[in-house]
């Protein structure tokens, strides 16, 4: 589904990612892990089109997507959950749910509201109360649910557990493992929540300094030493 060979990229003169390459299949959830500084949200953002593509090719259900809009790849059924829980404080749940269909027809955004809120139902008992006011775990639940609205083939989730209590965090990454199971959607993950996020995913790529260094099934990879060195110590 997508398929990133050799990308190169960075912010102004600063080059962050050097040659890396990743896939994801359709249906399966990938983690990026790694420190701060490796470059994962970098991949996110420029898968995204929010920044631009330096060198190498980003590829998306077989077709370059290099130099696309962020619009243009939501309609190819790309979305982006970004660091935090980016809600609208002063709107409410509906508005923010509708907000993420905002390219919908009125006939197609009621099913998918329905679709989302029989996966959130705690967000169906919360339509008209102002974002603002939910707790941590509801505002990252209101960030997924308005993130699936337009029925994406690919999710990306730029660390979904940031903030969260220990209790939030397995509630997220079980919701997550949901999400993938029933819609089918395909995942890309960047978590600071190596054990957690490997308990979910089927395919882990390490990064370190813009490249990467591990690749490969999470529970193979994981039992290495040199995994546990550069990522659980």
């Amino acid at each position: 589904m997508l398929e990133i060979r050799n990308l190169e990229t960075g912010y102004g003169k600063k080059q962050v990612l050097f040659g890396v390459s990743l896939e994801v299949r359709p249906g399966e959830v990938v983690a990026l892990i790694g420190p701060n500084g490796g470059g994962k949200s970098t991949i996110l953002k420029a898968v995204c089109g929010l920044i631009p593509i330096w060198r190498g090719e980003v590829r998306f259900g077989g077709n370059p997507i290099n130099g696309s809009t962020p619009a243009q790849n939501l309609a190819r059924g790309i979305t982006f959950c970004p660091q935090g829980s980016r809600v609208f404080d002063e709107m409410t749940v509906r508005e923010n749910l509708e907000i993420g269909g905002f390219h919908l027809s009125s006939r197609e955004l009621g099913p998918r509201l329905d679709d989302v809120l029989r996966l959130f139902p705690v967000l169906k008992e919360r339509l008209k109360q102002v974002a603002g006011k939910l707790s941590g775990g509801e505002q990252q639940m209101l960030s997924l649910a308005r993130a699936l609205i337009p029925k994406p083939r690919l999710l990306m989730l730029d660390e979904p557990s940031l903030g969260l209590s220990p209790n939030l965090v397995t509630v997220v990454f079980e919701r997550i493992s949901q999400i993938n199971r029933d819609t089918g959607v395909a995942v890309l993950i960047v978590e600071q929540k190596v054990r957690e996020v490997l308990r979910i995913a089927r395919c882990v790529y390490g990064l370190r300094l813009g490249r990467v260094v591990i690749k490969g099934d999470p529970e193979k990879v994981s039992s290495g030493d040199r995994f546990k060195r550069l990522f659980l110590s």
